[in-house]
């Protein structure tokens, strides 16, 4: 490790998106610059920087110094304020201009712009208003240096110090001091548990009402990453309490502040209701009318009486189903129901024939002449269903038409994103079916239903055994509980499915009987193990090429599925595994380590939240055929090429969809070698692989057991252990949800 100052004289090549910067410094005492580089939150030529680095050799670029970390320090001796000067930073200021100032003040010239800056008046070229300018472009440099000087003292980055200094400029430290947590609200990558260690280390109150606001608002914002939609206000309260170690009644007195600003929302049972079964809830302000909007809306669609006649059985069996096609008396009244009401529901398992009734439904709203739209949450469930009824369907974001706003990282501001479809650009549709609606959040369906005008019939269809949405709510359940919609559930499984002993196994973890495992079965397998190791193993074995052979695929259609993230049959441990068996380190493979991952050129990789500004395009035989924006959570794809130089990576997505995918966003990737099965909802897997051993009692149930299953459409192989099987198969003890859908639904339907 070596420590070096000197003065930025030429900055070769920089990246905007990530910081990364290679420039030569020009060392006090020395002629020649050397070559620096590393991620660095901003800088100029002329600045004067202290560094701390290593030698190393680039093969392509020579000699260079890689540098760890750094601090700006100020020009000291009239040469060096000459070069900061002349290189641009300061706004008006010149090569020949900086020369002139410096030649009249200088080594005094510093606190001359500082403290005299009507001096400057004094030399040729400088006008009263271009005096002030300077001074107030020299403050604000200064205001940036002492920003960030003040917060690396409390291990606040400099690339978060000059986000800070973008959001509030020079009034950023009075702020800080005040109020630290405004930064958690404010400021991308600065959370809670960061602004609240800022606080502590300058002396903020554990119990500042600052503080507990602060932290009540991520106590929500935690629950709803972890799908409620509101908390019980005892719960909220008490979490709070052992969050902050404060009290209740300083506590309820920041509950009450935040409920009288409206930004929660405290919802008491009604007249008549019991507190013990009914307990007060506490929203963010959006979620809470998230909900009122999505019952109200749901309401007005179904409000009219009959939006199509009733259907003849000639009318049925003219339908152009195929010959092999004959729809049973559910599938028919789903048919009847879906043509005749402004809201349905169709429900039903793996095999029972839902794709067959959403086909029909489609055939016979063609022959009445009514337009369709078809949509799905992810790009692989809208993929499967175009495949399996042959009509086009996207993504219910593409189907919106989702228009991002991408992050600004100068200035440390978050994205957004909206949807050109909404109440006053609604779809243009008689009817619009939704699949996989298990995967639908909350804040999606609102906004799929503000697109939604009146007189369209809207088709909600999926599994409701499946796990719910990874986001907010609990919408396809709390539809169905509500009891105010039409639906039917289809029960029976047809002739071809019941050779599937996927499919017969998933009805049997359904309805809490464990499936046969003697291996006799052609698609459905246990390979009995007792420790984790030896899982470990055998998982090595079935992915590396025996399972791919088996199902006439290749390594990377295997898909091992696992309850977990952490453990040794966790999603993390077994990446690290199956990286170092299908994808080791080779010469020529490039790759690139981000905190605790090594991505390497050929790795699975899957997106890990919703980017709706990332480009992509469609690439047949080297030419560009299409381009869109937007990856979402659960798109998998390839590292295709990593670039350390210009600080990106290739990633070719489902579809012949190419990313060009910047390090800086590498935090919304995982390998994907092995993923959560909750992360795998709407996806299909050629052959899955299950280790189940041992873990916490809410992640081994028979919901998370039977999603599992019904992700494989050749073959599932479970390794671990029989009684783990059996015991999540008798394990009904789902993950509980808060969210009030229901309730709404059913107040606003009684009004």
């Amino acid at each position: 490790m070596k420590e070096l100052e000197g003065t930025v004289n030429n900055i070769i090549y920089r990246s905007d998106e990530t910081g990364y910067t290679v420039f030569e410094l020009t060392v006090s005492g020395t002629d020649k610059p050397v070559t620096c580089v590393g991620g660095f939150s901003y800088i100029a030529e002329g600045e004067c920087l202290r560094i701390k680095g290593r030698d190393k050799h680039h093969p392509v670029y020579g000699d260079q110094i890689e540098v760890f970390s750094y601090e700006d320090i100020e020009p000291n001796d009239a040469a060096s304020m000459e070069r900061y000067l002349a290189s641009g930073i300061i706004k008006g200021v010149g090569l020949k201009l900086a020369n002139r100032i410096v030649k009249a003040f200088g080594d005094d010239t510093f606190r001359v712009i500082e403290e005299e800056p009507e001096a400057l008046v004094d030399i040729k070229g400088i006008s009263a208003k271009l005096a002030r300018a300077i001074s107030e472009s020299f403050e604000e440099k200064r205001g940036i240096r002492d920003l960030m000087i003040f917060l690396q003292k409390y291990g606040i980055s400099n690339s978060l110090a000059l986000k800070i200094h973008k959001e509030y400029g020079s009034g950023a430290k009075k702020k800080i001091l005040e109020n630290p947590y405004c930064l958690a609200q404010d400021i991308q990558g600065v959370g809670f548990k960061t602004a609240d260690a800022l606080a502590m280390n300058i002396g903020i109150s554990k119990d500042c009402d600052h503080r507990i606001r602060a932290g009540l608002l991520y106590e929500l914002t935690m629950a709803e990453g972890a799908g409620h939609t509101y908390l019980p206000a005892d719960m909220l309260v008490a979490g709070v309490c052992g969050l902050l170690d404060v009290d209740e009644t300083a506590a309820q007195r920041a509950l009450d502040v935040l409920t009288v600003e409206g930004q929660v929302i405290v919802k008491s049972p009604g007249i008549g209701e019991d507190y013990e079964s009914e307990p007060v809830k506490v929203y963010r302000a959006p979620f809470y009318y998230m909900e009122l909007g999505v019952a109200r809306m749901l309401l007005d669609l179904d409000s009219m009486d009959q939006y199509g006649g009733e259907i003849t059985e000639a009318e049925l069996r003219n339908m152009n189903m195929g010959e092999d096609v004959e729809l049973d008396d559910l599938q028919k009244k789903a048919v009847r129901e879906a043509y005749k009401h402004g809201v349905f529901v169709l429900t039903g398992g793996p095999g029972t024939g839902k794709t067959t009734t959403i086909r029909a439904m489609i055939s016979y709203f063609e022959k009445k002449g009514l337009t369709i739209l078809i949509a799905a949450p992810t790009g692989r469930a809208a993929k499967r269903i175009t495949e399996t009824t042959g009509y086009e369907a996207l993504t219910i974001h593409r189907l919106l038409g989702c228009q991002g706003v991408p992050d600004d990282p100068a200035s440390g501001r978050r994205g957004r994103f909206t949807f050109e479809k909404n109440e006053d650009e609604p779809l243009e549709a008689d009817a619009v079916i939704i699949d996989e609606m298990s995967m639908v959040d909350l804040p999606l369906m609102h906004a799929l239903l503000k697109a939604v005008c009146q007189g369209t019939r809207l088709i909600l269809v999926g599994d409701a055994n499946q796990l719910p949405s990874v986001g907010p709510g609990n919408v396809l359940k709390d539809i169905l509980a509500s009891h105010r919609f039409n639906a039917v559930c289809l029960t029976r499984i047809f002739r071809q499915a019941m050779e599937s002993d996927i499919i017969v196994g998933a009805h049997m973890i359904n309805r809490g009987e464990v499936p046969k495992l003697d291996n006799n079965s052609k698609d459905f397998f246990m390979m009995e193990r007792t420790s984790a190791p030896d899982i470990r193993g055998v998982i090595a074995n079935l992915v590396g090429g025996r399972l791919a052979r088996y199902v006439e695929g290749d390594v990377f259609d295997v898909q091992v599925l696992t309850p977990m993230k952490k453990g040794e049959l966790g999603t993390i441990s077994l990446n690290s595994l199956l990286q170092q068996f299908l994808n080791p380190p080779e010469e020529g493979r490039k790759q690139m380590e981000y905190r605790d991952t090594v991505f390497r050129e050929g790795d699975k990789v899957m997106q890990t939240k919703n980017d709706y500004h990332l480009e992509w395009e469609i690439r047949e035989r080297g030419f560009v055929k299409s381009t869109g924006s937007g990856i979402y959570n659960g798109d998998m794809g390839r590292i295709r090429q990593i670039n350390t130089f210009s600080q990106h990576m290739v990633i070719e997505f489902d579809d012949n969809r190419f990313v060009d995918y910047p390090f800086s966003q590498l935090d919304e990737l995982e390998l994907a070698y092995a993923v959560t099965i909750h992360k795998s909802q709407g996806s299909e897997y050629p052959a899955i692989v299950l280790p189940l051993l041992t873990g916490p009692m809410q992640l081994f149930n028979r919901n998370i057991l039977y999603t599992a299953v019904t992700r494989a459409k050749k073959c599932v192989v479970i390794v671990g252990s029989r009684q783990t099987v059996s015991a999540m198969i008798h394990n009904e003890n789902e993950q509980k949800r808060y969210s009030g859908l229901t309730k709404c639904i059913v107040e606003m339907s009684m009004h």
